[in-house]
């Protein structure tokens, strides 16, 4: 893959980054109460709910404006990357070891089954392990631009 084309893929991985954090911050500090008594209902957080309602849509928010500096790209694409999995290993933990399962989603996330939501943070862990090889390929000695 030349450069250019390399380049290109960063940019739409990133975007879509950016596009599904803001999306899912937004979404999540619209109706806050609502996430917050959700995330209130897991057995995994019950005890951080009340931080965890705030840290995460601020987290994902830094990880916007990250991915939106191209100085800061390899960074923003690294904690996207490790988000996304924290958050698939959250709902497989969930899914093994809760008889309730809350959802804590925001916006059209929340209309998908458990299962669905796995396979699209799946799609998007691929997707932060893509924009960190083309990057790094693309920036051999990690000179940012």
């Amino acid at each position: 893959m030349n450069i250019k084309a390399k380049s290109i893929t960063i940019d739409v991985i990133t975007a879509l980054f950016i596009l599904l954090f803001v999306y899912a911050a937004l979404s999540k500090l619209s109706d806050f109460e609502k996430f917050k008594v959700q995330l209130g209902k897991s057995p995994l957080i019950l005890a951080y709910a009340r931080w965890v309602a705030w840290i995460i849509p601020i987290f994902e928010l830094i990880l916007a404006g990250l991915l939106s500096v191209k100085r800061f790209q390899l960074l923003g694409l690294y904690a996207s990357f490790s988000l996304m999995v924290i958050f698939s290993s959250y709902i497989v933990a969930i899914l093994k070891f809760s008889e309730y399962i809350p959802c804590s989603c925001g916006g059209i996330l929340e209309n998908m089954s458990w299962t669905e939501h796995l396979i699209f943070n799946s799609g998007f862990v691929l997707l932060g392990i893509i924009g960190v090889l083309l990057y790094s390929s693309n920036n051999k000695r990690f000179i940012v631009q």
